[in-house]
């Protein structure tokens, strides 16, 4: 079918209870592997790239690629820009087909924040926004950042001022590979939950506990984003395949064992949001 866009998966999933699975891809094989693994999984799916993907192929090139994907398959799939990093760059995405943006203005001041995030809602008309409040710890991309927890409060208001279908959380997550368990404030997320309408969303999914996983999910985390995890998942193999067989030089025999370790853990992912079944 072709891709859907964000905003009515991520109703219905706050609305069940459950959380959709957010995926950062940066090639072929991995976005075949998230497709695969979501159509064996019957689960929505949203399929990402972040500002420094784009650096390495353009939108263009990605939503004809998932697009293409998504017309094989049975289950609504949305195209998102994973954190924005500008108004020109999210009019890039919403021209080659993109239907999903978030707009990053996390490292602005309240107010300056507010106006980039409106001024995202304005322009992607009908496309649903995802903005952030408060910075996560770890690195995205070329950007790293200490961790500033959202305040329930400024939520509500951010929300409110802006317009956005969507919400990023600041809880104790982190972007990239933790050091040490990550500590996550659940009590800070039902404060937030309590004044907060639209869907919330938990980045830094890699690495956090399962239990925690589904703790945030019960208290109101609606989407819930992948990177590093899939990274590690088809590096690893990609490498082992060349161990394995040194002397091969098609790049399909070691790609395609790339994209059956990430699709196997993007099933496992999936089961841990709850989607599973719900496309």
């Amino acid at each position: 079918m072709p891709l859907v866009t964000s905003k009515e998966m991520l109703l219905k999933a706050q609305a069940g209870g459950y959380a959709v699975g957010a995926f950062n891809v940066e090639n072929m094989e991995m976005a075949q592997a998230v497709l695969a693994a979501a159509q064996r999984m019957g689960a929505p799916v949203m399929v990402q790239t972040t500002t420094g993907t784009l650096k390495y192929a353009p939108p263009g090139l990605y939503a004809a690629m998932v697009g293409a994907l998504a017309g094989q398959a049975a289950l609504p799939v949305a195209m998102h820009l994973d954190h924005g990093s500008s108004l020109e760059l999210a009019q890039r995405c919403l021209d080659a087909g993109y239907t999903s943006l978030m707009i990053d203005g996390s490292l602005l001041a309240f107010d300056a924040n507010v106006a980039l995030t409106r001024q995202a809602v304005t322009l992607a008309r009908a496309v649903p926004v995802e903005g952030e409040l408060g910075t996560l710890g770890g690195k995205e991309d070329a950007l790293e950042g200490s961790t500033l927890y959202t305040q329930a409060a400024e939520a509500e208001a951010f929300v409110r001022l802006t317009g956005v279908s969507s919400l990023a959380v600041s809880i104790g997550s982190a972007h990239g590979l933790y050091k040490g368990e990550p500590r996550i404030d659940l009590d800070r997320l039902e404060e937030i939950r309590g004044r907060v309408s639209v869907p919330l969303v938990l980045h830094g999914g890699t690495g956090i506990p399962e239990e925690t996983i589904k703790a945030c999910i019960a208290r109101g985390i609606s989407k819930i984003n992948f990177a590093t995890d899939l990274r590690i998942a088809f590096t690893g193999a990609v490498k082992a395949a060349m161990r394995d067989k040194p002397d091969a030089f098609d790049p399909k025999a070691y790609l395609s064992a790339g994209r059956a370790a990430v699709e196997a853990r993007v099933c496992q992912l999936i089961a841990l949001c709850g989607c599973e079944g719900k496309a």
